[in-house]
């Protein structure tokens, strides 16, 4: 079975791997999974692991078969197994519990263990690859209606997760009901917040580097959002003109962003941050205004990364109420197809170029009964 695996430590180490099929007795209690791997999605995490900032094999391997972004269809299960049978559309979760106390009652992504583990990313095995096993409980059930773009499950979890934190965090008011909120960013991330907030019927207020006319832009006025180029406007400019913001969800990868947003927060407000900044970026920001502002405007910065079983299957919902409110908006994040395992340097390519990819994929394998449409047409 093919793979695209990379040697952590070793920059640009990608390449294609051999591992065994695996097999249903792979997961104890009869409670396997087995998954047909259909599309993935890559995104700057795979890039930075590929230039070995990060990431870890699994014990027993020198390398790791990367790819987090899965979707795939079930094989086979476990004689135990009663969520999902052969034929359905799945997502498999990305982080695996640990030892702390919550992992122990399923918030693995919430871990205060040192050492975590993540499928494609630190020491589990990705789903850049034909096929993988599960336990049942990390499987996460698509319908039929979103199998197109279920491949966009996991990037939609981290928003997900976000405003859900925002949402649970602010009962501490009482009354909170936010009706403005921007978005920093218009990437994959920014995108699907948007579209996530837009779902929750505030007014969004989307800002982004590059000038209109451009499809990200398109994407986001087609939920009614409006978008704001920073070159035009100024974050804090932004902020007296559309807010004040009751909640902002940075999506950028700029640190500096991230300060500006602080600024740019409403009374009451909560600031979400989804962005995993390196290096040593150094910015100059009035740091007691920001702090006062914090401190008598009773304002919240909490961050979100990974996510628990919980905001999958909220993202699964938002999607189809998406599909349902907006038909057709998603597949339009899924802009740069790459057909075959065997075509992964064609796969970074494409990720690492900048040629206005959203959401940049492989196609491991095509739909069952896409074959079985092409077998037909070859037959007439």
């Amino acid at each position: 079975m093919k793979a695209i695996a990379v040697f952590p430590g070793k920059p640009g180490s990608v390449h294609l791997a051999d591992l065994p099929k695996p097999s249903l007795d792979e997961i104890s209690n009869g409670r396997g999974v087995l998954v047909k791997v259909l599309r993935v999605g890559v995104d700057g995490t795979d890039k930075e692991i590929n230039a070995a900032e990060y990431g870890a094999a699994p014990p027993g391997y020198d390398f790791l078969v990367i790819g987090h972004e899965g979707f795939g269809q079930v094989e086979a299960v476990g004689p135990n197994v009663v969520e999902v049978k052969p034929g359905d559309y799945v997502v498999a979760t990305v982080r695996r519990p640990g030892h702390s106390i919550y992992d122990l009652i399923g918030t693995n992504d919430m871990t205060t263990d040192d050492v975590y583990y993540e499928r494609g990313i630190n020491l589990r095995h990705g789903f850049l690859t034909e096929y993988y096993v599960d336990d049942a409980e990390y499987i996460v059930k698509i319908p039929q209606g979103l199998r197109e773009v279920g491949v966009l499950l996991e990037p939609t979890t981290v928003v997900e997760k976000g405003i859900a934190q925002a949402y649970e965090i602010q009962r501490r008011l009482k009354v909170w009901h936010p009706r403005r909120a921007a978005v920093m960013g218009a990437g994959t991330i920014g995108l699907l917040a948007t579209l996530a907030l837009r779902l929750r019927g505030l007014q969004v207020t989307t800002f982004a580097l590059n000038q209109k006319p451009n499809p990200n832009a398109d994407l986001i006025e087609q939920l009614g959002a409006t978008y704001e180029s920073t070159r035009d406007v100024a974050i804090l400019e932004g902020a007296k003109k559309y807010g004040p913001f009751d909640m902002i969800f940075e999506a950028t990868g700029n640190s500096g962003v991230v300060f500006q947003s602080m600024q740019a927060l409403g009374k009451n407000g909560v600031l979400v941050l989804s962005s995993v900044t390196g290096g040593d970026h150094m910015v100059q920001v009035p740091a007691d205004k920001i702090n006062l502002q914090f401190v008598l405007g009773n304002k919240v910065m909490v961050g979100t990364v990974n996510a628990n079983r919980e905001y999958f299957e909220a993202g699964v919902r938002d999607m189809a109420q998406a599909e349902a409110e907006y038909p057709g908006w998603l597949s339009k994040l899924l802009t740069h197809r790459v057909k075959g395992l065997q075509n992964f340097n064609e796969l970074f390519e494409k990720l690492t170029s900048g040629n206005g990819a959203i959401k940049v994929y492989c196609e491991v394998a095509a739909f069952a009964d896409a074959n079985v449409q092409s077998s037909k047409q070859a037959a007439a």
